[in-house]
C-alpha cells in the first residue's frame, strides 16, 4: 500500500508541469540509500522484477505508479508507504534534485484489515 503526503503532491504536480507525465521506484540502496526515485515516465525500465505497489492521485488527469523491485518488496510487504517530501539533497537521478528537496519514504506496520485487503 502506498500513499503521498499533500507536500509531495503539490511537488509532483510541479514536476508533472515541467517534465509530463512521472512515475516513482522504490530504489533498492543504490546512490541515495533506500529512496523513492522519480523519473519521467518510461525513463526507468521495467521488468519481471518488478512490483507495481499502486497509483498515486494527485489530482491530475493521470495518477502516478509507484514501483519496487520484488526482492525489496519481500521486506517492505507488511508496511505502508507513504512518499513525503522534505529539504535537503536527494540523489541526482531524481527529478527533484535541481530543487534543493527529496523525496523520502515514511512507513508504518500494516493493520489488520490492511493485510487481509492486500491479500484479496
Amino acid at each position: 500500500m502506498v500513499d503521498v503526503t499533500d507536500a509531495a503532491s503539490g511537488l509532483l504536480r510541479d514536476l508533472t508541469e515541467r517534465n509530463g507525465p512521472v512515475m516513482f521506484h522504490q530504489s533498492g540502496g543504490c546512490c541515495d540509500g533506500s529512496a523513492p526515485m522519480c523519473y519521467p515516465d518510461g525513463d526507468f525500465l521495467l521488468g519481471d522484477a518488478d512490483v507495481h505497489l499502486g497509483d498515486l492521485d494527485i489530482g491530475l488527469a493521470r495518477p502516478v505508479p509507484v514501483w519496487m523491485s520484488k526482492s525489496q518488496y519481500e521486506y517492505w510487504s507488511h508496511t505502508h508507504l507513504t512518499i513525503d517530501v522534505v529539504k535537503g539533497r536527494g540523489a541526482g537521478f531524481s527529478l527533484e534534485a535541481p530543487y534543493g528537496v527529496r523525496f523520502l519514504i515514511r512507513s508504518r506496520l500494516l493493520t489488520d484489515e490492511e493485510v487481509v485487503a492486500r491479500d484479496r
